[in-house]
């Protein structure tokens, strides 16, 4: 074990770890990482895909491509100096996050308690009860029938409301016999968001209140049809700990993997192979879907940058696909002492121990799993090593326990080498998850180092 926590390295740490909050706290949706991301990338010297295939200008080595998918998910690639047919060097993460989506016909009001309500429909595998008594913030895009579009953020500025699923008090809660999963169903998932009536004569006057409010921003009710709004934990990523060595935030699986390859590929140098960033969106649910890592939208990519590379045989983006090395970037479960029966404490992660590699996930028998292999891990091991990398093999909780899965298996399917490997959390797919300081770096550096790979 390589120490990490010195003079030496402890400010960069912290102040890499500064801007990872700034991200995490300002893009709580796919859409906003998207955003994000590609407007970095282009003051990184990035242009769009689309505008190189349009104009036909051949690609060469050195220069910087994004390609956006339904603004949900975003490549970056770097071209190498090699054929693209020798492989490529990829970084995968998810920007999709656990969360409450609104359904398509949200709002009503509840008679009796004349209180206006947002139904949900939740997204991924959450624990529902942890989303009640908390403030709520309200994230999303509602699309107009003209094609113009209105981008709806409430609830993370200090003059902002906030929103709010109810508990039951413990007062009158007296049914011990049910779970704590069980205590909340998915339909009673519902925000409240107005309490004051037009007039007492106006049929649902809560709700027409708010459909009032709403109109001021241009919106109607019918226009819930073609949105997508999601409710998200309100409030920014805050140093926790009286020494400050974990970060506590919504969205960190996967955005903290997500964030940190995005770094490691504005900062890695140019290599012989062409680099490649994916930032996808729908892995909390299968990764189906137009945006999800299922699609055919990287392969197409691929067969693009081919074929401004001069690469025109179909076999090109094959081999391209088969040969690419690729980390899996995505988070995995650390090792709780409040819950330690669920953890094998000799295979599983530890915060602030360095980036944690799973040779594969899946459930119980493997299944579902990616499987590296032994000498694609020892190939890592080496450069990891070489760079005094801090980082552990591990698994992600007790065999029978449950298990989980991530992209790789996708991206194995093409006979690339792929490797789980990512941040250990605690409060995992919570509204608020802890990560450790020292990983998010010790996950930056991997990532680069990684991506200098040769041979």
């Amino acid at each position: 074990m390589k120490k990490l926590w010195n003079n030496k390295n402890h400010d960069q740490i912290f102040e890499f770890c500064e801007e990872y909050k700034d991200f995490i706290s300002q893009n709580k949706t796919e859409r906003e990482c998207v955003i994000s991301i590609r407007e970095m990338a282009k003051k990184e010297g990035y242009k769009d895909l689309k505008e190189i295939i349009n104009s036909a200008t051949p690609l060469k080595a050195g220069d910087k491509v994004y390609a956006t998918n339904l603004d949900k998910c975003i490549f970056l690639f770097k071209i190498g100096s090699r054929p693209i047919s020798d492989g490529m060097r990829i970084l995968g993460a998810h920007i999709d996050s656990p969360r409450l989506d609104l359904k398509p016909n949200p709002l009503y009001e509840d008679g009796p308690s004349k209180i206006a309500l947002f139904d949900t429909h939740y997204y991924g595998g959450i624990k529902k009860y942890q989303w009640t008594a908390l403030p709520l913030a309200i994230h999303g895009i509602v699309c107009k029938k003209d094609g113009s579009t209105i981008n709806i953020n409430i609830g993370e500025e200090a003059q902002d409301p906030v929103f709010c699923i109810t508990d039951l008090l413990p007062h009158l809660d007296r049914d011990n016999s049910r779970a704590a999963e069980n205590k909340i169903n998915g339909e009673n998932l519902n925000v409240i968001v107005g309490g004051i009536p037009v007039d007492e004569k106006t049929e649902k006057p809560v709700k027409k209140a708010i459909l009032n409010i709403l109109k001021t921003k241009n919106i109607e009710e019918d226009d819930f049809i073609s949105a997508e709004i999601e409710v998200v934990p309100a409030g920014k990523a805050r140093d926790m700990g009286l020494d400050r060595s974990f970060i506590l935030g919504y969205g960190q699986d996967d955005r903290i993997c997500a964030y940190t390859s995005l770094k490691a590929m504005f900062d890695s140098d140019e290599n012989q192979f062409t680099l490649a960033g994916m930032f996808v969106d729908k892995e909390e649910v299968g990764s189906q879907g137009a945006s999800g890592m299922q699609s055919l939208f990287f392969e197409d990519m691929v067969a693009e940058i081919a074929n401004l590379m001069g690469e025109t045989s179909p076999l090109s983006v094959r081999r391209a696909l088969r040969n690419s090395f690729m980390l899996s970037s995505d988070v995995t479960a650390g090792f709780d002492p409040n819950y330690a029966s669920a953890f094998d404490a000799n295979n599983d992660a530890f915060l602030g121990k360095g980036i944690s590699f799973n040779k594969y996930t899946g459930s119980r028998g493997k299944s579902g799993a990616n499987d590296a292999s032994p000498e694609y891990i020892a190939k890592i091991r080496e450069i990891l090593d070489k760079n005094e990398i801090n980082y552990q093999l591990t698994e992600m909780g007790k065999i029978d326990q449950g298990g989980g899965g991530t992209i790789a298996y996708i991206t194995a399917n093409y006979g690339m080498n792929v490797i789980d490997c990512g941040c250990p959390l605690l409060n995992m797919h919570a509204p608020w998850e802890i990560s450790s300081k020292t990983d998010i770096y010790d996950a930056y550096r991997c990532y680069k180092a990684f991506l200098s790979i040769k041979d």
